[in-house]
């Protein structure tokens, strides 16, 4: 019967983050969801991402966290439309969710979303929120078997960012061991080493980025001009 309420859960979550993602097509808005442990750094990532990519888009930020909103007001303090999602106390975020706090923001007048989401490497894995992309956090600090012990957040991210580099001379970090188990199940995934205390290794990273968020922002365009060609001609018809 449990396997049978969590197919019926992740069916219908499904079909809700087809209707996010649909919205935010509409919109030309990407959707980023930032992923990993409590304190690896998600936060202090989206806050250096901010300074960074302000200059060419428009963003918004969801902050995710079981309780408080202390993160939600140091993105504020940038003057970013920021909206606190908390949970109390559920371990993960759903479609549905996302779905009710778009209208909290001007989509029009944005061009990328960035999520992030509460602390765990289990759950959130398997539910799909309606982002175009994910991004996994692992920072040096947690250690390097998280990638073994946690294979499904590895293999469904698009993007794996090894953050707090700067601290490797201070831990017993395999590098090689943690990208060894990171091709073993997602081989074409990017994987960054960076610092956001630092900077090492954000203008790669950012770079990357950059082109990914164009592309799906492209091609949500071209996509909504030839829905209203469609439209056009079927008006024609009519």
């Amino acid at each position: 019967m449990e396997i049978k309420v969590l197919h019926q859960v992740m069916e219908w979550n499904e079909d809700v983050s087809a209707q996010v993602k649909k919205t935010l097509e509409e919109n030309k808005v990407c959707l980023v969801n930032v992923m990993g442990s409590p304190g690896c750094g998600k936060t202090s990532f989206i806050t250096e991402l901010i300074s960074r990519l302000r200059e060419e888009f428009s963003i918004g930020v969801i902050e995710g966290d079981i309780a408080g909103q202390i993160d939600a007001e140091r993105i504020a303090a940038l003057g970013i439309p920021s909206v606190q999602l908390n949970t109390d106390g559920a371990c993960h975020i759903e479609a549905m969710s996302i779905l009710h706090i778009l209208p909290q923001f001007a989509l029009g007048g944005l061009d990328l979303m960035l999520v992030a989401y509460i602390g765990n490497l289990v759950c959130p894995a398997e539910f799909d929120i309606g982002e175009n992309f994910r991004i996994t956090i692992l920072s040096v600090p947690e250690g390097d078997d998280k990638v073994k012990k946690y294979p499904l957040m590895f293999t469904d991210t698009d993007c794996l960012v090894l953050n707090k580099c700067d601290m490797l001379p201070y831990f017993d970090f395999d590098l090689q061991a943690v990208e060894a188990d990171y091709r073993a199940v997602n081989p074409e995934g990017p994987l960054f080493q960076a610092s956001c205390r630092t900077g090492e290794g954000m203008e790669a990273l950012v770079g990357h980025l950059k082109s990914r968020i164009r592309s799906e922002l492209a091609r949500a365009s071209e996509e909504a001009e030839a829905a209203g060609t469609a439209e056009a001609k079927a008006a024609e018809k009519a």
